[in-house]
């Protein structure tokens, strides 16, 4: 009997869940959209028949996947076996599009591209630490909700669907890892170049060199060089310039969250204004060349159309004009005269300055150089300020977070039923003294758990720890943060104290939020 003939809309199942909506059919299970009459809620239900040689797989399969509370994975919430002569699992139901479909007409910038596969990177650590693996992830199991967020789909229970054995043997872990990794890198390049490295039924495949992947630079203007990297680390066979290549989803996450957000001004660009469309390829022999199966460039729109030029840019297009050539002779003459200017420069100053001694008394002046180096904390306590709070955060963990011991952490009080502290307060956090006032370039706070929202202040000026974030200037941020995130200033900030100060919670259990922080360091010029 066909299945979409066995499952109708409307049939009520388990007494409780009606069906409504077919979504799809694919691989002998069905996809629908249900309604839980109990609960007064969608959901999603994914059957296969009874008398599939798959569905104990499959049920063993959900039961597993259950292990994983990371919510970015969409929760089954029930197992029915021999119901109406099928077996199915009820799953929460998200209001979002899967990524495919997203990646059908366009790609993302890079900075999106980086935030899904960031968030994508840090679930799967979690759901590996728990010893529960996907294998079939892709882009149509990856949802995009409106609010930017995303869900996973499938978590072990595709595997037990498409596998050849039938089973759900995890025995080899290290391959199963490999594969998630893997996918991660595939959805990566997917999402920045709107191909796939493998099979999709919606994306084209991706193009290749002499059998070898070509990087999303190559086949789209405008990659950031970081995400590209990033890339090319999980999916060259081996990375490029013998970078180390990317192994665990956390160090997937680890990198992308210190990739910078470097999208070009036009995002439209094209090969012919953009030079790094095929630079630094050493399998290409001809730049004319384009690489294969490389879309044409995209019309650009007319809010992208060049201003016209100003009276100023006429006249300077003029003189450019009437300097033809003889282009080559001004420039020489205008090296030379930086040139001679520079000489005349250092001559005059080594006349006219006072010949200062080194300590060594040889008469030459010392270099001045500064480096990025690690500042040592020299007090750090938990910072829980009135009218909100009542100064008292677990105090004394803090210490905690700067011990150099990463499985050690700070905690904060449990809060109830809301990740904003359970609405009771804007924030909570630590209070870091470096001793003396420290020309600070990057914070990184390394979470006990994720997503954590934070903020980092700064008290320039301030020789006496301040007593509220009013006393404080915001340097920096990060809003559902993995559970490593680093914060970097484009310019150096002279201060004694910093506040990591945590606004958005996880979930440690159902209803419950609970922050960490397991390791803090500051870096800055000395």
């Amino acid at each position: 009997m066909d299945q979409t003939a066995a499952l109708s809309s409307g049939l009520l199942l388990s007494g409780r869940y009606r069906l409504d909506d077919l979504i799809k059919e694919s691989g002998g299970a069905v996809t629908w959209k249900a309604y839980d009459t109990v609960l007064d809620r969608a959901v999603g239900i994914q059957a296969v028949r009874a008398d599939d040689r798959r569905a104990t797989a499959f049920v063993i399969a959900a039961g597993r996947s259950t292990a994983v509370s990371d919510p970015r994975f969409l929760r089954v919430l029930d197992i029915v076996e021999g119901d109406h002569g099928h077996t199915y699992l009820i799953r929460e139901w998200a209001r979002a599009v899967s990524l495919d479909h997203v990646l059908g007409p366009s790609t993302l910038t890079n900075a999106r591209s980086t935030h899904v596969v960031l968030e994508l990177a840090d679930a799967f650590a979690d759901a590996h630490e728990a010893g529960v693996y996907h294998r079939h992830l892709r882009p149509a199991t990856v949802l995009l909700k409106d609010n930017g967020g995303i869900r996973i789909i499938g978590l072990s229970t595709d595997h037990a669907l498409r596998s050849a054995h039938h089973d759900v043997d995890d025995a080899d872990v290290g391959y199963a890892e490999q594969l998630d990794v893997e996918a991660l890198g595939k959805i990566l390049y997917a999402c920045l170049t709107g191909r796939y490295p493998g099979e999709d039924e919606l994306l084209a495949p991706a193009p290749r060199e002499h059998g070898r992947l070509l990087r999303p630079r190559q086949v789209r203007a405008g990659v950031s060089h970081d995400v590209d990297t990033v890339c090319d680390r999980i999916l060259g066979r081996p990375p490029r310039h013998h970078r180390p290549p990317l192994r665990t989803a956390r160090d997937v996450a680890l990198e992308l969250a210190m990739t910078g957000d470097d999208d070009p001004a036009d995002p439209e660009a094209t090969g012919a204004s953009s030079p790094d469309l095929y630079r630094h390829d050493p399998v290409r022999s001809a730049l004319s060349e384009p690489p294969p199966a490389v879309n044409p460039p995209k019309p650009r729109p007319a809010a992208f159309a060049p201003t016209p030029p100003t009276p100023m840019e006429r006249g300077f297009s003029k003189v450019r004009r009437s300097a033809k050539g003889e282009r080559k002779l001004i420039w020489l003459a205008l090296v030379v005269m930086v040139v001679l200017a520079a000489a005349v420069t250092f001559i005059l100053g080594r006349v006219s300055a006072p010949s200062a001694q080194s300590p060594s008394g040889s008469g030459e002046v010392p270099e001045v150089s500064r480096s990025i180096v690690d500042f040592g904390v020299k007090d750090v306590v938990s910072f829980d300020p009135p009218p909100d709070g009542d100064g008292d955060e677990n105090p004394g963990q803090a210490e905690l977070a700067v011990d150099g011991d990463s499985s050690t952490a700070w905690t904060t009080r449990e809060y109830y039923r809301r990740n904003d502290l359970g609405g009771l307060k804007d924030g909570v956090g630590l209070l870091v003294d470096l001793g003396r006032f420290r020309d600070v370039t990057a914070i990184q706070v390394d979470f006990g758990a994720s997503p954590t929202s934070f903020r980092v202040y700064a008290a320039p000026g301030r020789k006496r720890p301040p007593t509220g974030t009013g006393q404080m200037e915001r340097i920096g941020g990060y809003s559902d943060a993995p559970s490593g995130a680093s914060v970097s200033l484009s310019q150096a900030v002279s201060t004694r104290y910093l506040l990591i100060w945590l606004t958005r919670l996880p979930e440690r259990k159902s209803d419950i939020y609970e922050g960490a922080v397991s390791e803090l360091t500051v870096q800055g010029l000395e």
